[in-house]
């Protein structure tokens, strides 16, 4: 018990911090770059030591509206957007194909921050997609060969039956890229940073890319 309580005092005390040293954020403008702003958030929450900061939630919907959500790794962003990997026969895969357009909810909680980022999906080329999968663990690639993403099974044995039929099947050699398997970029349109504040009072930024390329910024309420 006193473990528990140790750790509650603990979690208390960097809120406490966090909140201290939080002084919101400063009004912006046109020029600023949101996603420059992304990467220096996104630093902030590598460097305060939270786990997976690179987790975000990935909104897709099919082609009649029908909304669904889960948890994906951002595996690289830059000025041509945010990629993220799976196997293209997953729900999210297929609604994706059929409605290319997403949104990424990151939340880094004892930062008290969240991004938000809406926009159009396309998949990567071959190319970008085998040289992310060379890179992977064997393990994971075999996993990759193994996995009917979002398909029914049996149960736990024949997914481990199904892993170690691939295991052999490549045990000669490296693991090739499935054709069933690779990445998506979500380029983005809009962007919304939030910074939680006290008494709810949090500040909250938009930007909204124009039909000219520009970037427009606007204050929301909380």
């Amino acid at each position: 018990m006193s473990a528990l309580n140790d750790l509650r005092a603990h979690l208390t005390a960097m809120r406490t911090l966090v909140k201290g040293v939080t002084r919101g954020l400063a009004e912006l403008s046109p020029r600023d770059d949101p996603l420059e702003l992304f990467n220096q958030w996104y630093a902030d929450a590598e460097k305060s030591g939270l786990l997976l900061p690179e987790s975000m939630a990935l909104a897709t919907a099919t082609s009649d509206g029908v909304p669904s959500v889960r948890m994906v790794l951002l595996k690289r962003v830059d000025a041509r957007g945010f990629r993220f990997f799976t196997n293209f026969g997953s729900r999210k895969a297929l609604e994706l194909d059929a409605n290319p357009r997403g949104a990424l909810c990151f939340y880094w909680s004892v930062l008290e921050r969240q991004v938000r980022v809406e926009g159009s999906v396309a998949r990567l080329s071959t190319q970008e997609s085998d040289a992310y999968f060379r890179s992977r663990q064997r393990g994971s690639q075999i996993g990759a060969w193994a996995s009917r993403q979002s398909r029914s099974i049996a149960d736990r044995q024949a997914l481990e039956a199904r892993v170690r039929e691939m295991e052999q099947r490549f045990a000669d050699g490296p693991v090739p890229l499935p054709e069933h398997w690779g990445g998506y970029i979500l380029k983005p349109t809009r962007f919304e940073f939030w910074q939680g504040r006290s008494n709810r009072l949090h500040d909250r930024f938009a930007y909204t890319l124009s039909p000219g390329g520009q970037w427009i910024v606007s204050r929301l309420q909380p």
